[in-house]
């Protein structure tokens, strides 16, 4: 990142929450194959309890294990940041499934063997703890009451949750969070960055929307106002509108690459002069069997609309598949969509209870409603998954990266088949 992005972070995180950047005082939640690297980019390891080498583990379940238990061990902290909302959502569910063996190696102060967590990285990380049946026994005592409002109650001085990505796949992880573990807790995402380049800082921590402050020399934008021109001609950062929805063109670092992102930003106004901006979708994030284009955040909007109408079920995670993408096994219907969930609260799912997926989208995208009347796409299709689906399909992508709600690639397609429960 610019020396200039995490300077403006650091004041930011230290304004609005004082006793942030406390020494020791932020736990990591992030995996970094192959070296760490700070997700909010500075080189500050005081501010950290979580030693590096425990991001850098080969697994990723693994690593986020090591950093809970470091986190853990610390009662004092003021900051939990996550490279990815989805890192912190799934550390949280290892607590949920693991915290009797937590709580044990907490007491002890030693690092329990496990897949991903080569012995010579173990012991070095094992000499790092130190045997506290104190702070053992007030994680038991808390999770045995139950996980709603953990992170409070584990670490109450904490202020804020730091996390990289808010937006687009990693939204339904926050408002997930919010809801459950980390209720009462603001969420604070610091950076827009695309394509690697970062292009913009958070000035309003404490805004439940993240909106970005767009800084006019970190890269050079263009911008495609959208809908689509008949000619279309790119404008620069003094040309926007606001209110206005434009597509992304980025160019990182002067004479090197230029592309269009395939993000769709929305001017929310003007600070000094310069744009802010809230990240609206991705333009490859959508399903279109015949040519209707659904925006995959919409489409999670009528997810949850058909969730709420599920009495007791709460939304785990998802993944959605055009049927031509599954072959011989989406059947011999007209093409259609089929949809993977992980649900919380309810075991099975009426056919009734099923269709109210398929009436959300008629009433909410009249171009699918009119396809589903002419018969040219078949109806959705719906699937429950058993738990933990996700996160270990998020383990066999091998990558830090946000998992796409649109899946694409038959590896994973077959791997999410093969948890289907109902």
């Amino acid at each position: 990142l610019p020396t200039q992005g995490s300077l403006l972070y650091l004041d930011t995180l230290r304004a609005a929450f004082p006793q942030a950047l406390a020494s020791r005082a932020t736990a990591l939640l992030s995996w970094a194959p192959g070296g760490h690297c700070a997700p909010m980019g500075w080189p500050l390891p005081t501010l950290y309890c979580t030693p590096a080498k425990a991001g850098a583990l080969p697994s990723r379940a693994a690593a986020l294990r090591v950093q809970l238990l470091f986190a853990l061990q610390t009662r004092a902290l003021r900051v939990l940041e996550a490279g990815l909302a989805t890192e912190l959502h799934d550390a949280l569910a290892t607590l949920r499934a693991n915290w009797p063996g937590l709580a044990e190696d907490l007491a002890l102060g030693k690092l329990s063997p496990q897949p991903g967590l080569p012995e010579d990285d173990r012991c070095q990380l094992q000499a790092l703890l130190v045997p506290d049946a104190t702070r053992a026994a007030e994680v038991q005592a808390e999770c045995a009451l139950g996980f709603e409002g953990i992170v409070q109650r584990l670490w109450p001085q904490l202020e804020v949750v730091v996390v990289g990505m808010a937006h687009g796949t990693e939204q339904l992880y926050c408002d997930a969070l919010r809801q459950a573990d980390c209720k009462g807790l603001p969420f604070y995402c610091p950076f827009y960055q695309v394509a690697g380049a970062l292009l913009g800082v958070n000035l309003w921590p404490k805004e439940l929307a993240p909106r970005f402050l767009l800084c006019p020399d970190w890269a050079f934008c263009e911008f495609l106002p959208c809908p689509a021109e008949e000619e279309p001609r790119t404008v620069l950062l003094g040309e926007l509108w606001e209110g206005r929805e434009y597509g992304l063109v980025l160019t990182a670092r002067p004479g090197e690459y230029r592309c269009r992102t395939g993000e769709v930003l929305r001017v929310a106004g003007f600070h000094k002069q310069c744009p802010v901006v809230e990240p609206v979708c991705r333009e490859s994030q959508v399903l279109s069997v015949r040519g209707e284009s659904i925006p995959e955040e919409r489409f999670y909007r009528s997810l949850c609309r058909a969730v709420g109408m599920w009495p007791g079920a709460r939304l785990v995670d998802y993944v959605c598949v055009e049927s031509a993408l599954l072959g011989a096994s989406s059947g011999a219907c007209a093409p259609h969509y089929e949809v993977f969930l992980e649900l919380q609260g309810l075991r099975d799912l009426s056919e009734g209870q099923r269709y109210k997926l398929d009436q959300c989208l008629q009433e909410d995208f009249p171009i699918y409603k009119s396809f589903r009347f002419k018969g040219s796409i078949g109806p959705l299709r719906l699937h429950l998954v058993g738990a933990g689906a996700f996160a270990r399909l998020r383990e066999a992508l091998g990558s830090p990266l946000p998992m796409p709600r649109v899946l694409r690639e038959e590896r994973l397609l077959q791997l999410i088949q093969s948890t289907v429960i109902s």
